[in-house]
């Protein structure tokens, strides 16, 4: 789980305006601030299966929100890739 603190810094960035939480890029932002969490969970409780069937929903839901972005704003894709290190 993020806490508040750790939700806003991953939105601080990349927000649309003040109050934006559900633009393509918040979520990205959300989400992948999620994965590297669990992610390093997932490192100390190799058997933590049921975890990592959540972590592979996240996944899923961060590259479809990806695609989207890409129809809508190509631009704006190009440089959230680029800010958070993802494979296009």
């Amino acid at each position: 789980m993020l806490t508040k603190r750790k939700k806003e810094n991953a939105l601080k960035e990349v927000r649309r305006h003040d109050s934006d939480t559900g633009s393509p890029e918040a979520q990205v932002a959300l989400l992948t601030k999620q994965i590297d969490e669990l992610s390093k969970h997932l490192k100390k409780n190799r058997k933590d299966f049921h975890s990592r069937r959540g972590l592979l929903q996240m996944v899923a839901d961060r590259r479809k929100h990806l695609r989207y972005l890409e129809r809508k704003d190509a631009k704006a894709h190009r440089a959230l890739v680029k800010k958070f290190g993802l494979k296009a």
